[in-house]
């Protein structure tokens, strides 16, 4: 297996094909293993991963402080090679409540220093603030992104989960290269605004929930008991009724990844890599196993009939359930 490379956009950096997304190393998804997650972050820089991506709000802090913790017990050579993508501006309580965004200026700047201490590094690659805070214009939020880029504490501006309009005014007032947006088989919506606006402004897609949080990975069963802080207890795809559907769904992807030689998880991270080399999928291994497994779509070679036949089995808009619970969906920015 060899990890090839993209570029995120026009201006930023070269990344590997495949970007590990580090949020279920802290508890989103229930319990975890630090040990094995930092196990996790070392076997993917060891096979070439480069890409990291975090949010200062998972775990409140918690994550941050695994990939710092993973870096600094990682070899030179390997942390070195590490670019640390970050998403900022979410509220959360004591509790864990969510309570809004925050994309002031001087919030934005007190984010990244903090960020700074936990992941014990002296910049960041990519900032981008985790979902449109509704009260500021995204001018001054990307504003003061592109002051601490001339200061020297972030590489380059990023975005996440907004739309056309949005990508527009953001890619005005400074250079921007990429959005990160779910984007997966049963997750298509990019597809009629945001990903054409991208592509003619030359801003690459980071794509998160490529197996949709596990939904789609071959892994997931009916049966399946889900803790009480594991996110998908509460997500609308998961419950009763729309979970079965999309299971039938997965079993369909089941039928053509056997006849391929391959995983479901593969086939549905190698359809993700199919459809431009300006998205990079970030997988969500929490495991070396699952990791390893992972990395194999990279091996994945997908012709036009394959390509058809997938999309004939899990076509667009055929997922039970929204991606979000109705609360979240209300902070994704359709503008």
């Amino acid at each position: 297996m060899t990890i090839r490379t993209r570029t995120l956009g026009t201006t930023g950096p070269q990344v590997s094909a495949l970007g590990l997304g580090c949020m279920g190393m802290s508890p989103m998804y229930g319990d975890v293993d630090r040990k094995e997650s930092i196990a996790t972050i070392h076997a993917a820089l060891e096979a070439g991963v480069t890409l990291l991506d975090t949010g200062d709000f998972y775990a409140m802090g918690h994550n941050e402080m695994l990939i710092g913790e993973a870096l600094r017990a990682a070899p030179a050579a390997r942390r070195e090679q590490a670019l640390l993508s970050v998403k900022f501006g979410a509220l959360r309580g004591p509790g864990g409540e969510w309570s809004g965004y925050d994309g002031r200026p001087a919030a934005v700047k007190n984010f990244a220093a903090y960020s700074l201490q936990r992941l014990g590094v002296d910049h960041i690659d990519v900032y981008r603030i985790a979902r449109l805070d509704p009260d500021v214009p995204i001018e001054e939020t990307v504003g003061a992104i592109a002051e601490l880029i001339e200061q020297g504490y972030v590489r380059h501006v990023g975005l996440s989960e907004v739309g056309a309009e949005t990508i527009r005014r953001a890619a005005a007032t400074a250079p921007v290269s990429d959005l990160q947006i779910e984007y997966a088989l049963i997750s298509r919506g990019i597809e009629e605004e945001v990903l054409p606006t991208t592509r003619e402004l030359g801003i690459s897609i980071t794509a998160y929930g490529v197996l949709s949080r596990g939904l789609i990975s071959g892994h997931f069963s009916a049966d399946r008991q889900l803790a009480a802080n594991d996110f998908r207890a509460y997500s609308p795809r998961f419950q009763d009724g729309n979970l079965q559907h999309n299971l039938t769904l997965v079993e369909a992807l089941r039928k053509i990844a056997e006849q391929k030689g391959v995983t479901v998880a593969q086939i549905a991270i190698a359809w993700v890599l199919a459809q431009g080399e300006d998205i990079v999928p970030l997988v969500g291994a929490r495991t070396r196993e699952r990791l390893a497994e992972s990395l194999g779509a990279l091996d994945v070679v997908l012709d036009a009939d394959e390509l058809r036949a997938i999309e004939d089995a899990v076509p667009a808009d055929a997922a039970a359930g929204e991606r979000y619970p109705a609360a979240q969906m209300t902070h994704l920015g359709s503008k």
